[in-house]
């Protein structure tokens, strides 16, 4: 059960969420959410820590701008990690119990979170759905959809079509898992000046409009090994309107 797993922010990808979704930040810290990327692709650990971290801060959460901030580190951790990650995500569970639960009628969400969400829904349906293992959020957004439940148009700007690690067996020695090189986008996501996107939580009493600030990116360069960069994208999309969910 989750709670004999203990806290999941004691994790080192789960302090680093918990200080990239505290509701004392301004905007969004790239570079934090950057360095959680980097986590979960390098350890071993790291994509399920950082998965029950994020469902910590967005499940029977009443801030909405905490919520917004962990979309956003969700959203970025999709876009730059790789079937590890996305492999814990795209589950009928994870999609319904985490993200169509944080914005279901009795949560009385804002407008901006009701739509970031499925946003996010729509677009995943879309990059995955040819790929047999991450298609269970492609199940949720076609139920969704025959309930009447009307979706913004999808932007898969930084989406891959994520591929299922295969299994070689080499002439002397065990079995080896390869993973498939993570590549974003065939064009940098990065923009060369400062892109604007404000969080409007407007009637909330979450966001006071001090803190109706600008997202400072900060330009980060490719890494890679042999010269062989991967292209990080910071991309979030915009929020849209769309019909409420009125039941699930």
């Amino acid at each position: 059960m989750e709670f004999l797993l203990g806290n999941p922010f004691s994790s080192p990808v789960g302090q680093r969420i918990e200080r990239a979704t505290n509701s004392s930040l301004p905007s969004e810290d790239w570079e934090l959410n950057m360095e959680i990327c980097d986590i979960v692709n390098s350890s071993e650990e790291g994509p399920r820590d950082a998965v029950r971290a994020i469902k910590k801060r967005i499940v029977a959460n009443k801030n909405f701008k905490e919520i917004m901030l962990a979309l956003t580190v969700l959203e970025t951790c999709v876009k730059n990690c790789g079937y590890r990650f996305h492999i814990l995500v795209t589950t009928r569970d994870f999609i319904e119990g985490v993200l169509v639960r944080s914005i279901i009628p009795r949560n009385n969400p804002p407008q901006v979170v009701h739509d970031r969400v499925l946003a996010i829904i729509q677009a995943w349906a879309d990059a995955f759905r040819s790929s047999p293992d991450l298609t269970g959020v492609v199940s949720v957004y076609e139920d969704l959809r025959r309930k009447g439940l009307e979706f913004p148009v999808a932007q898969l700007d930084g989406y891959l079509l994520a591929q299922a690690p295969k299994k070689t067996i080499p002439e002397n020695g065990p079995t080896v898992t390869a993973f498939p090189a993570v590549r974003l986008s065939s064009k940098p996501l990065i923009p060369a000046h400062t892109s604007e996107l404000k969080l409007a939580l407007e009637g909330t009493g979450v966001f006071t409009p001090s803190q109706f600030t600008v997202i400072n990116q900060k330009k980060l360069h490719s890494e890679g090994s042999s010269g062989a960069g991967i292209e990080r994208a910071t991309h979030v999309q915009r929020p849209y309107s769309s019909t409420r969910l009125s039941q699930v």
